[in-house]
């Protein structure tokens, strides 16, 4: 048995929690691979809202193992509230295993993030400020603290190494801060990160690739913020694509089978970065209020914009994408004209092109086709089949346009709400 990799093709938010939760018992071991508490699951079942920071998204089936896996970074203080939020809903949640190697994010980690970001300005990136960035310096600058550290005799020598360097680097910013509680509340909360077994996740992995189980690798945010691939410098710190899921579980190239691609109906944003599609008309508040776009994880509203099939297709290739899952399809319910970019024109001389090129993507002007919308409330729907035939029209003509099947179409949060096809 290989592993299946689940993961965004867009901007993030794109609804792989749900996803997740939703294929969840067609698997044994549902592993997160990187990003950290700056991504924000959300899960809906039983008329209750869930969100996960760090925790895989199969914790709420029974007989699941889920597994935080090296490429992920971990704030113990944020995972302790996530614990505890699941301690109140008297649930029988899933077996939780977490990696030695998986890197920890330190009270002066989020210092550090905070006193950047606010030092650009206007030209800020949009960080969510969790600290991410400046535990991934550390993870590649060979300075890190990582979960297999904790019980070690010399944890404290460690950390406040760690702290020292990190106290000087805050020297040369204009920020005021108060460390004392902010290290209160992290040293309290390693008391439930060590409640957990801690494992060598990837030896773990292999064993159970072995033995036959089935593994799904939720990846967070989504591809085009890739490190490497996205819409640099306005990126996450990980790589959030298929290959790091390789990195971030130790899983080998050709152990990878089925890439699950997740997208929206139409595209989000949050925070800086170019957005070629982005409406800022009523359109785009039609999206952003019916979708209910602000961030799971940051509060912030989510900039809307038409789906982008440039970017789409883009996302596909780096991937390896071998199922598309359509989420929110309700919410284009009520649009007249429903328009898809099919190619961009770049720079002053107009030319056309239709992959998202290297320079400047602020300057990219998009070219549009118009397919027919509907009205129907499709949350309402109890078969796919029953849904406007403008409904199938764009499926199917998003499904050619790629060249890759859509297997799934959401048409609201709850489980309950997707239709397989």
């Amino acid at each position: 048995m290989k592993v299946d990799v689940l993961l965004g093709l867009q901007w993030g938010d794109e609804g792989k929690g749900k996803i997740v939760d939703v294929l969840t018992n067609n698997y044994d071991i549902i592993a997160r691979f990187q990003g950290g508490p700056n991504a924000g699951h959300t899960l809906e079942f039983d008329g209750i809202k869930h969100v996960l920071h760090t925790i895989p998204s199969g914790i709420f089936h029974k007989g699941i193992v889920n597994l935080i896996g090296n490429g992920v970074v971990i704030d113990p203080v944020i995972f302790e509230k996530e614990i505890n939020a699941l301690d109140t809903l008297n649930l029988e949640i899933s077996e939780l295993l977490i990696s030695k190697k998986a890197h920890l994010i330190l009270p002066t980690h989020k210092l550090l993030d905070a006193a950047s970001e606010h030092a650009k300005g206007k030209n800020k990136i949009g960080s969510t400020l969790k600290g991410i960035g400046p535990t991934y310096m550390d993870k590649t600058g060979r300075n890190g603290l990582r979960v297999g550290d904790i019980k070690s005799e010399n944890f404290d020598a460690k950390y406040n190494k760690l702290k020292t360097k990190h106290i000087e680097l805050l020297k040369f910013y204009d920020f005021e801060y108060k460390l004392e509680e902010l290290e209160a509340s992290w040293f309290k909360s390693l008391e439930t990160l060590k409640k957990f077994e801690h494992i060598e996740s990837e030896h773990y992995i292999h064993n159970c690739i072995k033995e036959g189980k089935k593994i799904l690798a939720e990846g967070a945010q989504g591809t085009l913020l890739d490190i490497d691939f996205g819409s640099y410098p306005f990126v996450t710190s990980s790589n959030t694509i298929t290959a790091g899921a390789c990195t971030g579980l130790g899983v080998a190239p050709n152990q990878i089978r089925d890439v699950f691609g997740i997208f929206k109906a139409y595209c989000t944003r949050v925070g800086s970065g170019p957005f070629p599609t982005e409406l800022n008309d009523e359109i785009g508040d039609h999206l952003g209020k019916v979708g209910n776009e602000f961030g799971a994880t940051t509060g912030r509203a989510r900039r809307c914009g038409w789906i982008d099939l440039p970017a789409l297709r883009y996302a596909i290739n780096i991937n390896g994408v071998t199922q598309l899952m359509m989420m929110k399809s309700d919410v284009l319910s009520g649009i007249d004209k429903i328009k898809v970019c099919t190619h961009y024109e770049f720079n002053e001389s107009g030319t056309r092109i239709d992959y998202l090129p290297f320079e400047d993507n602020n300057n990219l002007k998009p070219i549009y086709k118009e397919l027919k919308g509907w009205d129907m409330n499709l949350m309402d729907l109890k078969n796919l089949s029953d849904a406007p035939s403008e409904v199938h029209e764009y499926i199917s003509y998003l499904e050619n346009e790629l060249n890759v099947p859509i297997k799934i179409i959401s048409v609201g949060p709850d489980r309950k709400q997707t239709f397989f096809r």
